[in-house]
């Protein structure tokens, strides 16, 4: 059964494994908790400099109020960019804030090269997704972490439903969420990119 990080829960997690399926242009995986740190660090260190650092959150309720003219109609999520990092400078910003990273059930992020535009994103529900325009290349990217390729990934969203729901939480570390991230991440040159409707 995949292990899933601290922000989120699932009320029926019966047939998802970990495992990785070749799609078009990219390559979905369930990958543990526990694992996700290893097979992000691994994506960077393999990847043309220079990379960029990718931060989706949630919208926060007042501006959703302010786009809804006082009704939220739709949620959106806010995108934020890190440019310009060598393998060196995003390891780092890895490091520092990979347990909120990982283990908060509100935000999306990942890293990609500005060269080759390969880029590897942390979805919700332990999915992690890898795009490239040469996707073949990664046929054995989770060889050497005991992740195996399966001819149909099932996945936790296969498994919620209304009857059987998922959450997805905030996660706190030392009276910090999210939304703090981009503030601490402001001494790092973090800009908004842009508001996206979350669908």
């Amino acid at each position: 059964m995949l292990k899933l990080a601290k922000g989120y829960k699932v009320t029926d997690l019966t047939g998802i494994e970990e495992g990785f399926e070749i799609r078009d242009n990219y390559l979905l995986a369930n990958v543990d908790a526990d694992k996700q740190s290893d097979v992000i660090e691994h994506f960077i260190c393999i990847q043309e400099e220079p990379l960029f650092f990718i931060l989706e959150i949630p919208t926060n309720q007042k501006i959703e109020l302010e786009l809804g003219d006082g009704i939220i109609n739709d949620l959106h999520k806010d995108v934020y960019y890190i440019d310009g990092c060598s393998q060196e400078f995003a390891m780092s910003i890895f490091s520092q804030y990979k347990e909120i990273l990982i283990n908060d059930g509100m935000i999306k992020f990942g890293f990609a090269s500005h060269i080759t535009g390969d880029e590897i994103l942390v979805n919700n529900y332990g999915e992690v997704i890898i795009f490239s325009k040469h996707i073949s290349s990664y046929a054995d990217f989770y060889e050497e972490h005991n992740i195996a390729k399966v001819g149909k990934l099932k996945t936790a969203w296969d498994n919620i439903s209304y009857e059987k729901p998922g959450e997805s939480d905030k996660y706190i570390l030392d009276g910090k969420c999210c939304y703090d991230l981009v503030e601490d991440l402001k001494e790092f040159n973090i800009y908004f990119g842009e508001r996206r409707e979350d669908i």
